[in-house]
């Protein structure tokens, strides 16, 4: 063992000032990776925060285009539902008329009865044809409710706050 006091502590200090400078590069380079995590989350929030702009632009414009469509459809809807009314109206008025062809067949089946055999075969096809054209008499007023129906239901398109809140008037 060396004997001298100064050989010793130099050492020492060498070796403690080697360590303190490993420690220090070590807490140096630790400290530039941090600094530049850091940096890197400012520009990640920085870009979050334009994304985030940019889709508040999109979706403001899509909520635009939504109001414009609905506010089209409902003037297409407000069309067919007075067409419809319009259809369902002549669909009326064309069972009130086979009604009365209907009543005028039957009193001129009445005022043939007592015609020839011949008559009384074409009376018996007027009374078949009375016989259908109350079968029609009934479809077309099955038609004309089923009209009624759809402009019924086309009329709640037209107004979609009541399909929006049914129970608000």
């Amino acid at each position: 063992m060396d004997k001298r006091p100064g050989v010793t502590a130099t050492t020492v200090m060498v070796f403690a000032g080697a360590g303190m400078a490993l420690f220090m590069a070590s807490m140096g380079w630790n400290m530039h990776r941090m600094t530049s995590a850091v940096l890197q989350m400012g520009s990640d929030v920085n870009s979050m925060s334009t994304d985030m702009r940019e889709m508040r632009v999109r979706m403001a414009t899509m909520a635009k285009s939504m109001e414009q469509g609905q506010a089209v459809m409902s003037a297409d809807f407000a069309l067919v539902r007075q067409g419809m009314q319009s259809m369902t109206g002549n669909i009326g008025n064309m069972s009130k008329d086979m009604h009365q062809l209907n009543v005028n067949i039957n009193s001129m089946s009445g005022k043939i009865e007592g015609m020839s055999e011949n008559i009384a075969l074409m009376s018996n096809s007027i009374v078949d044809m009375s016989g259908d054209i109350g079968y029609m008499q009934g479809s077309m007023a099955t038609m004309d409710q089923n009209m009624g129906r759809m402009a019924y239901d086309i009329n709640k398109f037209t107004k979609p706050e009541k399909l929006m809140m049914p129970f608000m008037r």
